[in-house]
């Protein structure tokens, strides 16, 4: 928990990035899209689930498209609602988690992703979009947003978690994995053990990208890692206490070896918080009136001290 609670506040400072082997960086020195090349070389050789690695939810939520069809995650009631169009208007104010693009996200040292695809109805190409509840950009745009951020940091290491697919045939997923490896090509990471996944063993394999895909078509694939090593629980509460309580409780109990695990620091609405705050959306009603730093804060750890 005093990791979780470390990398809170190193985000809010800005102060993520380790010193150097030369000394303390000042905090006009930090650099935070390039905090793992400048962790101090005795960190080289540890296992990367030794690590606390700060990520986001629902990462690719900084923007959703009102005009769009309600998405196939959501239930009938809601698409009935939405042929309404200011219901539309409200969705995308409890629909957005994010305000900082994938770029934007990588450069302050985000480097977990949590992804939510979904094809759209109508569309002929098989096209795949990121979703929370209306549709988001093409995910092609986003790996490429990625992908052109590792080139220019070479020494950066990303974890790409799909973990939800809707509307999602077999097609569609050949078509999704394909372009995943368009985006990123040598970059992908194979499967392999969890133990030996360190930054010096990836930077020597020039390996950046670890993509976990929670769908049995990762069997399919080298590069695709089982949703299974990176489990992510989940507390579905709005309270901060429950949630610490929570945090603490699934830290203690998670696998010692042979997966990464996702501490979610994430508070989630209800269907009365919602319609208590429905105007003001999510980050008035669970942001602000919390003292939350951040809804869409995960911590990708398995450190304890």
């Amino acid at each position: 928990m005093l990791a979780l609670r470390k990398a809170r506040r190193k985000l809010r400072m800005g102060t993520i990035c380790s010193p150097n082997p030369s000394g303390t960086k000042t905090s006009s020195e930090v650099c935070n899209a390039d905090w793992m090349a400048s962790l101090p070389p005795h960190l080289h050789n540890l296992p990367l689930s030794n690590l606390a690695i700060p990520g986001s939810h629902d990462s690719f939520s900084y923007w959703v498209d009102e005009k769009s069809p309600v998405g196939p995650d959501q239930t009938q009631a809601i698409k009935r609602l939405a042929r309404i169009s200011l219901v539309k208007k409200l969705m995308k104010k409890w629909s957005v988690t994010q305000n900082l693009t994938f770029r934007e996200q990588l450069e302050a040292g985000i480097r977990y992703f949590d992804l939510r695809v979904s094809s759209k109805p109508g569309d002929a190409d098989q096209e795949i979009y990121f979703i929370h509840g209306l549709f988001g950009i093409k995910v092609w745009d986003g790996l490429m947003e990625i992908d052109s951020f590792l080139t220019q940091h070479p020494r950066e290491i990303v974890f790409l978690d799909f973990n939800h697919f809707y509307a999602m045939d077999e097609a569609h997923h050949k078509c999704l994995i394909l372009r995943i490896q368009q985006a990123f090509g040598s970059k992908l990471c194979p499967t392999c053990s969890v133990e030996s996944m360190t930054l010096k063993n990836l930077w020597e394999k020039k390996c950046q990208v670890l993509i976990f895909y929670h769908c049995p078509f990762y069997k399919q694939y080298p590069f695709l890692w089982p949703g299974k090593k990176i489990p992510a629980p989940w507390a579905n509460t709005t309270s901060v206490h429950k949630l610490i309580l929570f945090l603490e409780t699934t830290l203690s109990e998670r696998a010692p070896r042979g997966s990464f695990h996702v501490s979610q620091a994430i508070l989630t609405p209800r269907v009365k918080t919602i319609a208590r705050g429905l105007v003001g959306g999510l980050k008035n009603t669970l942001v602000h009136s919390k003292c939350w730093d951040s809804h869409g804060l995960s911590l990708l750890s398995q450190e304890e001290s």
